[in-house]
């Protein structure tokens, strides 16, 4: 079964900002299945090079539910705070 992965990159810019967007977006991903997998920081670039240094991945059952859970309500009221704290890339991903 194949899943998609939500995988966001990130640069904090304002790091209590940043911790109150961390509070309430994993609620964001329950109507959706959506799970995190992992948070975790740039060590070392084997290859190239990666803009940002923090990472996150959320896995959800289909790229469907990742588009709803990026389009819902309740995560796009977030976005205005995430952009305050943080420059972010996400991506979609499906394996």
């Amino acid at each position: 079964m194949s899943h998609a992965y939500v995988v966001g990159q990130m640069t904090v810019k304002n790091p209590e900002k940043w911790a109150q967007y961390r509070g309430q977006v994993l609620a964001t991903l329950t109507p959706w299945h959506g799970e995190l997998v992992f948070r975790g920081r740039q060590v070392q670039a084997l290859a190239g090079a990666c803009p940002h240094p923090d990472i996150v991945v959320i896995r959800f059952p289909t790229l469907a539910d990742a588009a709803a859970w990026h389009n819902s309500p309740a995560y796009q009221a977030l976005i205005p705070l995430r952009q305050e704290a943080a420059e972010v890339v996400l991506l979609t991903y499906e394996a």
